[in-house]
């Protein structure tokens, strides 16, 4: 029996008529600890100043405010709630695309208004039922410690075989932390075998996609999409898997039926957006920029490449047609949100530049548009941070463009020294120049990369460390040489570090401190600053 007594509850929702009847409710029940906030960013402070057991959360907190999706994002991903609290997303709407836009980030329950106190009392009864019998798993994810939740859930299954299926996810998702896939595989594989379930499908496709075998996965989510084809995120999935095989087009269909199906997701539109630029369809990667770009104010998520990505995509979409007020308007406000929002990010306050600079040209006003680049170009010279290879290619191709030949080739062969050993990057640097001193700027460098890595595999950690140490002084700049250099000497000096290899690792890293966070390696280079530099 749920004692509301003992239990602190938070009521968010924009009318004050609502929180006070459903405060009413509460207090009726025996509740004594009711607080109640109006508006997301409100209720954010107080989960960061009080832990609550219960949130009862509305979806709509009024426009240009965070919705109760957003709220709850934050709320996880700060952890600014347990695994013990009872979220239930709470909303007046019934339409599919705001129900499966509130169910992604499966809030606890989802509760329709009107509502009357015994309708609340049995869904909190039932809720806390719950989590009071998944307590152990609970607080071990709390203390993020997977190989105790699959102990918690051994423990629960031997306690009483019924609650084995409450455990399934629990377990996947704690076999997934600890890398241990074949595990895994094998028991995602018994699931759907026995109940098919479309987080079991998700979780299964994400993994062989991650081993490699991408016909399986994508034969997994064929599997999925039939049998729950209402499910955005096995859209999702099986757009990543199309990607790797090249087909684009495809990929961007299935993220169109997804954003159908659950429309309020930025970082889906975002993707869909990249997808439709790749694809030459910059109507639709228009129209997905944009809705990133509206749907990211108020999200944790909001994200200036949207910015610039839907400045690119109209004026990619006007291409020989100049720009008529309205577009030029909307490049204006994004690409000045970008530049507000970013003081300190010359790498930003530079790509804002050049893309204004390019619609000036594409105007008619190449006087202007020089003016722009030229303090760009400026900005270069002194920046220390790297662009992204996207960003880097973009502004090459913008230099190009708008007659800075020399300032296109210093950027490409920067994107070269830091990103050549990545063949696909080669390749795209290879359709905007042939100019050999960018070429072949890093041959020599990466095939020592190789070397080292194959020596660092066979055990020869001392020849890996020769070789890495021989490629780092020709490309200091090189991301992979220069983690694989740190790696090296951290391994080898184990637990004795000596000031000395301190010293060559720490220069070893400050060349490449402008890593951007987009980079797959930032986390492994992240885990290295903190052993070297200790934060």
């Amino acid at each position: 029996m749920l004692q509301y007594g003992q239990k602190s509850f938070l009521i968010v929702d924009d009318y004050s008529d609502f929180r006070t009847s459903t405060r009413s409710m509460l207090r009726e029940l025996g509740a004594r600890e009711v607080d109640t906030a109006d508006s997301g960013e409100q209720a954010l402070r107080m989960c960061a100043q009080k832990r609550y057991d219960f949130v009862l959360q509305d979806y709509h907190l009024g426009d240009g405010k965070k919705n109760g999706q957003q709220v709850l994002e934050d709320l996880i991903i700060d952890k600014l709630i347990s695994h013990e609290c009872v979220f239930v997303m709470v909303t007046a709407e019934s339409s599919q695309a705001i129900v499966l836009s509130a169910l992604e980030h499966e809030p606890d329950a989802y509760l329709t208004k009107p509502f009357n106190r015994v309708g609340l009392a049995q869904r909190l009864e039932k809720l806390t039922q719950r989590k009071t019998l998944l307590k152990p798993i609970l607080q071990a994810l709390d203390r993020s410690r997977p190989a105790e939740v699959l102990a918690a859930c051994a423990e629960l299954c031997r306690k009483d075989p019924r609650f084995a299926p409450l455990c399934l996810r629990y377990r996947a998702d704690a076999l997934r932390d600890l890398n241990r896939f074949d595990e895994l595989e094998k028991l995602l594989t018994a699931i759907l075998s026995s109940r098919p379930q479309p987080w079991a499908y998700a979780a299964l496709g994400s993994l062989l996609h991650k081993r490699g075998k991408v016909s399986q996965a994508q034969g997994v989510y064929d599997q999925a999409l039939k049998a729950f084809p209402i499910m955005p995120g096995l859209y999702d999935g099986m757009a990543q898997v199309l990607v790797a095989q090249g087909e684009s087009k495809r990929a961007q269909n299935m993220l169109e039926e997804a954003v159908r199906l659950s429309p309020l997701a930025v970082r889906r539109q975002s993707m869909l957006g990249k997808l439709a630029m790749e694809n030459g369809d910059f109507e639709g990667a228009t129209k997905a920029f944009r809705q990133a770009v509206n749907q990211g104010k108020s999200s944790r998520y909001k994200d200036p490449e949207c910015n610039l990505n839907l400045a690119q995509a109209l004026m990619s979409k006007n291409q020989g047609h100049g720009l008529d007020a309205r577009t030029r308007v909307e490049i204006n406000t994004v690409l000045s949100e970008v530049a507000k929002d970013n003081a300190d990010d010359q790498g930003l306050q530079v790509r804002a530049r050049m893309m204004k600079a390019a619609s000036l040209q594409q105007v008619g006003d190449p006087e202007t548009a020089g003016k722009l680049t030229e303090q760009a170009v400026q900005r270069l010279e002194k920046m220390e941070q790297f662009f992204s290879v996207d960003a880097a290619l973009t502004v090459a191709r913008q230099l190009q463009a708008l007659g800075q030949d020399g300032a296109a080739v210093s950027i490409l062969k920067g994107c070269v020294e830091t990103y050549g050993d990545d063949p696909k990057v080669m390749e795209s640097v290879s359709k905007l120049t042939d100019d050999p001193a960018v070429l072949n700027a890093v041959t020599q460098a990466v095939e020592l990369n190789r070397q080292g890595v194959r020596s660092y595999q066979g055990g020869d950690l001392k020849e890996a460390l020769d070789i890495f140490r021989r490629a780092l002084a020709m490309q200091p700049k090189n991301i992979s040489i220069s983690l694989n250099t740190t790696q090296a000497l951290l391994r080898i000096a184990g637990d004795k570090l000596s000031e000395e290899v301190m010293q060559e690792c720490r220069k070893s890293l400050n060349g490449v401190a402008g890593i951007p966070a987009s980079d797959n390696r930032y986390d492994r280079y992240r885990k290295l600053h903190i052993r070297v530099f200790g934060a």
